[in-house]
């Protein structure tokens, strides 16, 4: 986990978030112009699925200023879980969306089916279309890099949301192409498209949610996160034992809790500098926002006295 300042990750976050927010706005307002001067339904559809990116735009910098704050009185560990239930939110919009593109696309298919004429989308249309995918896909690499960099689940969520705009619009564009190249027999391509599409977005959607109810569920870090743990312990000399590890996420931290065993007959000082180094161990490994618990048991030694 990268070391930063919260101060500096807090203003990344706002910084690549923003420039998300005025793409999106302005994919929105391109797309629903375009759609509605080049009737075409799946461009429109397309643009409520930008308008969504725009939301969750607005979610993640709300959140982010939540989860920055310091831990309280109220909150003993901190605000972290409030970027988990903005990166929750983003999955849930986004099953949303496809769960909407997918009704939307089921519908046209169905009244095709039935004999009814689908409206042949214009130029503008699929002009849109391809801008979109070049955006979207920019804007994606842009920001899954950043949100990496800055270890933010919710920079991570955001920029997968793009990509699910992304292939939308490779959707929309090749059903777009299709009804205008192909004639009116083909214009089903349109809302077909969409559907396999709305399964690409629901994918990503669960993705994003299962870590999510993972760590709202307090689910144990990775079993090598847990190793490197014991290992960290077990390198410090006159520390044995590591024992009853309990271990969790808070947003984008890690929480820790050990009993580790020492020479009983240690000052009481040396076994707590020995645990204080310890834990300025573990926050170097795993970031200084780490909450490091450590209780010291005496080591059980054979009597010899009978």
């Amino acid at each position: 986990m990268n070391e930063m300042s919260v101060h500096a990750r807090k203003k990344g976050i706002y910084r690549v978030t923003m420039v998300g927010s005025v793409g999106n706005l302005l994919l929105v307002v391109f797309k629903f112009a375009a759609g509605i001067v080049g009737h075409s339904a799946a461009m429109v559809a397309d643009a409520v699925h930008s308008l969504s990116d725009f939301m969750t735009d607005i979610v993640v910098v709300v959140f982010v200023r939540i989860s920055a704050r310091p831990a309280d009185e109220k909150h003993d560990y901190g605000y972290g879980k409030y970027e988990t239930l903005a990166t929750a939110v983003i999955g849930l919009v986004l099953c949303a969306v496809a769960i909407g593109i997918f009704r939307n696309g089921a519908g046209s298919v169905w009244r095709f089916l039935q004999g009814e004429s689908l409206p042949q989308p214009g130029w503008w249309a699929l002009a849109a279309a391809v801008v979109s995918v070049v955006v979207k896909e920019s804007l994606y690499r842009y920001t899954v890099v950043r949100g990496r960099r800055l270890c933010s689940q919710v920079v991570v969520a955001n920029a997968w949301h793009h990509r699910s705009d992304a292939l939308s619009s490779v959707g929309t564009a090749l059903g777009i192409g299709g009804a205008i190249f192909l004639g009116e027999k083909w214009r089903v391509l349109d809302p077909l498209a969409a559907i396999v599409v709305s399964f690409f977005i629901l994918r990503v959607a669960l993705g994003l949610l299962k870590p999510c109810v993972d760590e709202l569920l307090e689910k144990s870090l990775p079993r090598e996160v847990e190793n490197r743990i014991r290992a960290i312990i077990l390198s410090f000399p006159g520390v044995s034992a590591p024992h009853h590890l309990q271990t969790r996420r808070i947003g984008n931290r890690y929480a820790i809790e050990v009993r580790v065993c020492m020479d009983g007959n240690l000052p009481l000082h040396e076994a707590h500098d020995r645990a204080t180094a310890i834990e300025r161990r573990l926050k170097a490994e795993f970031g200084s926002e780490t909450h490091v618990g450590i209780h010291v048991e005496p080591e059980e030694r054979p009597d010899f006295s009978i």
